[in-house]
């Protein structure tokens, strides 16, 4: 009877301890960046860009805007050949105001990411931290459906890769 309460005992033991190595948390990523410190600073400092942007482009627009009316005021005095010149001119500085908008919707991109990759390799460390402190392996994103914790496992690619040349599916073409 001693030994089967024993048994019982280190079965629930190693029951207990898989469990505890499997635990599964999930955190708000989103949520955690915008209450970091550092966020309130790289917001700041982003919607600066994107005022100093729009202003850039509000310039271009300007001294488009400037330019044809001085072409439309003295189309009249211009000959045929400067009127072609003029308006390849104007042309050029719409496309190249078209341009920027890509141009500063790209800038502000990388702005960003480097703004906030620093602040997000904190919240991961911090969240890695978490999660071995209190002993999870997986922590998920539900903000963006992604594992952010994990214990290290094999990589199956090879395998797979083994697999897949080596023997057809049925629904495959190859």
């Amino acid at each position: 009877m001693k030994k089967l309460i024993v048994v019982c005992l280190m079965a629930f033991g190693m029951l207990t301890n898989v469990t505890a190595q499997n635990k599964i948390g999930h955190i708000n990523s989103d949520e955690l960046l915008s209450d970091m410190p550092e966020a309130d600073k790289a917001d700041a400092d982003l919607k600066q860009y994107q005022a100093d942007l729009g202003q850039r482009y509000q310039d271009m627009m300007k001294d488009l805007s400037t330019k044809d009316s001085l072409f439309v005021k003295d189309s009249m005095k211009l000959s045929s050949g400067m009127k072609d010149i003029r308006r390849n001119e104007l042309f050029e500085l719409y496309q190249k105001a078209q341009g920027f908008q890509q141009q500063a919707q790209d800038m502000y991109q990388q702005q960003a990411q480097k703004l906030l990759a620093p602040i997000r390799a904190k919240a991961l460390e911090a969240i890695k931290a978490v999660a071995k402190e209190n002993g999870y392996a997986y922590v998920i994103d539900n903000a963006q459906g992604v594992l952010l914790v994990f214990p290290t496992g094999d990589d199956l690619l090879p395998l797979v890769k083994k697999e897949t040349r080596h023997k057809r599916y049925p629904g495959s073409t190859c």
